[in-house]
C-alpha cells in the first residue's frame, strides 16, 4: 500500500512543482500546487557592480547561501562580459557556503569551498567558519532573498568588514492565491502543506496575521494537518511561528521530506 495514498499535499513552492508533485503521486498522494513564493531576479546597476566587485577581488571572503545566488551572480558576470575574471577571482578567494545545493552550483563552475556548513543551517555555517579569524578582512555576503541577521551581526562581531549581496528578492504571490490557500486551509482540506524556503512561512503566516486569523491557522496545524518542511532551516521559522508539529528529513532534500512525511503514520491516519 502506499503511504500518502488518498492524501492531499498541498505544495508551497514555485520551483521544481512538476517533480514534487510526482514524488507525491508516486508514494499515493494527490498533489495541490498553491505557490506562496515568487522570484524576483534583480537585474540591475547595483548587481553589476557587485560581480564587478569580486570579479576586481575586492574581498577576501565570499559567503554564498543558496545556489541560486551562486548562479545568478555567475549569469550577471556573464552578461557584463566578466565570466572568466569572475571565476578567476573565486577561485583565488576563500569561499564559505551553505546548503548542499550551494556547494553543487559551486561545484559545476569548479569551485570547491574552504568552509561548509555541517548541518545545512546558518548556524552550522557560522560553527565551522568561526575556526577562522575574519577581523579586519573584507567580506562578501550573498542574501537570499531573506535578511540574515543571524550571519550580519555575527560578522559585526567579528570584526569583518562586511557588503551585503542581494541577487533575488522573494515577492508573495498575488492576494487572491494567498486568499484561497489560507480558505482552504482553514477548511481542512489539505492532510500536509509542504513548505520548501522559509519566505513561504512568512507569507503564509504574513497574511494570516493581516487577517487576523493566526491563531486559527495555528489550530489546523496542531490537529489536522502536518507542516512538512524541506529542512531544518525552513523547519525553524515554523517553529518560530508557533508550530509545534513540524515534519522535516535530516539532510534537506524534497525527496528525502516527502519520504519523511509517508512515515508519519499515526499523523495520516483518517
Amino acid at each position: 500500500m502506499k503511504k500518502l495514498s488518498g492524501k492531499r499535499i498541498a505544495l508551497l513552492g514555485s520551483r521544481k512543482v512538476e517533480d514534487m508533485a510526482k514524488l507525491v503521486e508516486n508514494l499515493g498522494g494527490t498533489a495541490v500546487s498553491r505557490p506562496a513564493q515568487g522570484t524576483v531576479v534583480l537585474n540591475d546597476v547595483k548587481l553589476n557592480e557587485d560581480v564587478e566587485a569580486i570579479a576586481n577581488r575586492k574581498f577576501d571572503w565570499v559567503i554564498f547561501t543558496t545556489g541560486v545566488g551562486v548562479e545568478t551572480l555567475y549569469d550577471t558576470a556573464l552578461k557584463i562580459g566578466l565570466r572568466n575574471e569572475f571565476l578567476s577571482a573565486l577561485e583565488n578567494m576563500k569561499i564559505a557556503a551553505r546548503g548542499y545545493k550551494t556547494v553543487n552550483m559551486l561545484k559545476k563552475f569548479g569551485l570547491t569551498p574552504l568552509v561548509r556548513d555541517d548541518d545545512g543551517s546558518t548556524a552550522g555555517l557560522i560553527r565551522v567558519l568561526s575556526e577562522h579569524s575574519l577581523e579586519n578582512l573584507t567580506v562578501a555576503l550573498q542574501l537570499h532573498g531573506d535578511p540574515a541577521p543571524v550571519l550580519r551581526d555575527w560578522l559585526g562581531v567579528q570584526k569583518a568588514e562586511h557588503s551585503e549581496i542581494l541577487p533575488y528578492v522573494h515577492t508573495p504571490p498575488a492576494e487572491g492565491a494567498m486568499k484561497q490557500l489560507l480558505n482552504e486551509l482553514l477548511a481542512d482540506e489539505f492532510d500536509a502543506v509542504f513548505f520548501t524556503s522559509t519566505p513561504q512561512v512568512r507569507n503564509l503566516f504574513g497574511f494570516a496575521r493581516k487577517h487576523e486569523t493566526v491563531a486559527e491557522l495555528k489550530l489546523v496545524f496542531s490537529k489536522n494537518t502536518i507542516a512538512l518542511a524541506v529542512g531544518k532551516v525552513t523547519a525553524q521559522v515554523l517553529y518560530d511561528e508557533g508550530i509545534e508539529r513540524v515534519v522535516y528529513p535530516e539532510k534537506e532534500r524534497i525527496g528525502s521530506a516527502l519520504v519523511e512525511l509517508s512515515k508519519q503514520e499515526p499523523l495520516l491516519q483518517s
